[in-house]
């Protein structure tokens, strides 16, 4: 595997030496245009909403259920947020779409009890993993290692995260846990290690450990970034008491990393770059979408250090001038057939990060905001509203989930859209 530590020292490099001036190189949207794609995305809302209050019970509702709901996105998409056919078929029908059913099937097989949530976790992983199968020149589809790997978080982030068990119970798990994945025969002590254990066994059925080391060192790899950086979590300690950049970057970066390889076994230089430095992207926009939970918990990271002490104006910038330097270097990994993936990848780059932004609009000035909210689709304060009302609404839209996860499997997959990829609704 190419050096965990070289990659990381190459992103904080990266990182340090990004202008921090306001990035104004994208498109901008006129108030009217915010205005029509508003219209669009309530139509498309309220579709969803409607289907969600008459749940479908059989086969044929489902269908019904599934080309409505299709047809509202297809909408949506075009009008609203200028997608292409092209666009439109990587995303839906056994694409994007495809892969999260098949996941969320595979996860109830493989444990009837799993929730939606933790379901939805994985499959955000999927769609990274998947959409790496597609850059390195792979068929798009949930292989037992990839699925092993999303589902494998989920259980082990619950039970780290459950209330009932004390520290030095956490402390041993990870130990075990760290163990199992470099190799070693540790007997499981509880069912959740038993189910995450089984989990490594479907990685090592697909990898054997003898001729694929790079898979298992990856592996290795995230989890001491994720041990190490258990070291953020502590309420009231002044920034400079860890190292912010490192525990952070490392966890995404290795966190991605290892989709790579398991997307592909092995990687060149120029792919393991890319890949490590997109992961760090990702985190990135997901510590500045909880940069208000990681202040209350008293969880740093670059945003979360600084929140509520100065304005997050010049972080965010530096972090969308970080994000476009990863995004010019997409064109040195991708297969000659990925192009329409690298479009959305590209996009979602940016719009992730201007709707997280948004989100925590009074950690930002005003002018900053008003400035940054020219390069959105949508207004912020509709955005806003919309993320309160879909908060009002997840237990619906959760039911309607779940009542495709009994579906039979050569029924279509039903639209759940990849959040790591496009606009999150």
């Amino acid at each position: 595997m190419h050096s965990a530590t070289g990659l990381l020292e190459d992103a904080v490099a990266l990182w340090r030496s990004s202008d921090f001036t306001f990035p104004d190189s994208a498109r901008r949207f006129t108030c009217d245009e915010q205005a029509a794609r508003e219209a669009e995305l309530e139509l498309f809302l309220q579709r969803v909403e409607a289907e969600a209050a008459r749940l479908p019970r059989v086969r044929s509702e489902r269908d019904s259920t599934r080309q409505r709901i299709t047809a509202a996105f297809v909408r949506l998409a075009q009008s609203g947020l200028g997608l292409e056919s092209r666009h439109l078929e990587l995303l839906l029908d056994g694409g994007f779409s495809g892969i999260g059913t098949s996941l969320a099937r595979e996860a109830r097989r493989f444990d009837p009890r799993v929730g939606v949530n933790d379901i939805l976790q994985a499959c955000r992983n999927a769609w990274t993993a998947c959409g790496l199968q597609v850059l390195l020149g792979r068929p798009m589809r949930v292989t037992p290692s990839i699925f092993a790997y999303s589902m494998l978080y989920p259980y082990s982030d619950n039970y780290l995260d459950d209330p009932g068990i004390t520290c030095d119970e956490k402390a041993g798990f990870n130990r075990r846990f760290g163990g199992r994945l470099a190799g070693n025969q540790i007997d499981p002590l509880n069912a959740r290690e038993e189910a995450i254990w089984h989990l490594v066994d479907r990685i090592e059925s697909e990898y054997p450990r003898a001729s694929n080391p790079q898979v298992f060192d990856s592996l290795v790899a995230i989890h001491q970034a994720q041990s190490e950086s258990l070291r953020l979590a502590r309420r009231g300690a002044p920034a400079g008491g860890v190292d912010v950049l490192k525990l952070s970057f490392a966890k995404g970066g290795t966190s991605v990393l290892a989709d790579g390889y398991l997307a592909a076994a092995t990687l060149t230089a120029d792919q393991a770059r890319f890949i490590y430095l997109w992961g760090v992207l990702l985190q990135l926009g997901d510590d500045l979408q909880d940069v208000r939970q990681d202040s209350s918990d008293g969880i740093l990271t670059l945003f979360s250090q600084d929140a509520g002490r100065e304005p997050l104006d010049v972080v965010t910038n530096r972090a969308f001038h970080f994000g476009a330097r990863v995004m010019g270097l997409l064109e040195q990994v991708g297969s000659d057939g990925s192009a329409t993936l690298k479009e959305l990848i590209r996009r979602s780059s940016r719009s992730f990060l201007i709707r997280c932004a948004s989100e925590a609009g009074d950690l930002y000035t005003q002018e900053y905001l008003a400035r940054l909210e020219a390069y959105s689709p949508f207004r912020f304060s509709y955005l806003n509203r919309q993320r309160k009302r879909f908060a009002r609404r997840q237990g619906l839209f959760a039911r309607l989930f779940e009542a495709f996860l009994s579906a039979e499997d050569d029924e279509p997959a039903f639209p759940l859209l990849p959040n790591a990829l496009m606009p999150k609704f």
